[in-house]
């Protein structure tokens, strides 16, 4: 009997130690959204290209195999969706990516309307969503990230 719950008692400490082999004390990567590009822009249907960086702040490679992404400008969505491109980013370094994306503003278009009014006056956007990493075992990572766009920029009449 005593066999056995020493036997017990080694398997219960030997295990403990296997749940340190899981963990990872690496600092999260970063990501954020640097650039919108309009496409085109129609009455029912915009096109906009997404231009993210993902910020790698950890000694290894990082895989990345995806983003799950919400864009939010002001009050009201501007697009959500998922990319399924992989890229790696080298250790202490930092890449770019672009997603395509369609959107209908037509039901905001009062709020769109509103913030052209004064378009040197920063909008506030807020990326919200999940960065697939990992090679063999996932790793998600959620993603926030608030900033500022000024609509201005965004208008090609004013860069003439």
């Amino acid at each position: 009997m005593l066999r056995m719950y020493s036997l017990m008692l080694a398997l219960t400490l030997g295990l403990t130690g296997c749940a340190s082999w899981f963990e990872d004390d690496s600092p999260p990567p970063h990501v954020s959204l640097v650039k919108v590009e309009v496409v085109r822009a129609k009455l029912l249907e915009q096109k906009f290209k997404l231009f993210f960086r993902v910020d790698n702040r950890d000694d290894a490679d990082l895989t990345v195999r995806g983003l799950i992404y919400k864009v939010s400008l002001g009050d009201f969505v501007l697009t959500e969706g998922e990319s399924d491109e992989w890229l790696t980013v080298p250790p202490r370094s930092h890449k770019f990516f672009r997603v395509s994306v369609r959107t209908n503003l037509w039901p905001q278009i009062r709020d769109v309307v509103q913030m052209l009014k004064n378009p040197n006056k920063p909008v506030p956007y807020r990326l919200e969503g999940e960065l697939k990493t990992g090679l063999f075992i996932g790793y998600d990572v959620q993603v926030n990230h608030n900033g500022e766009i000024i609509p201005g920029d965004f208008i090609p009449e004013r860069h003439r």
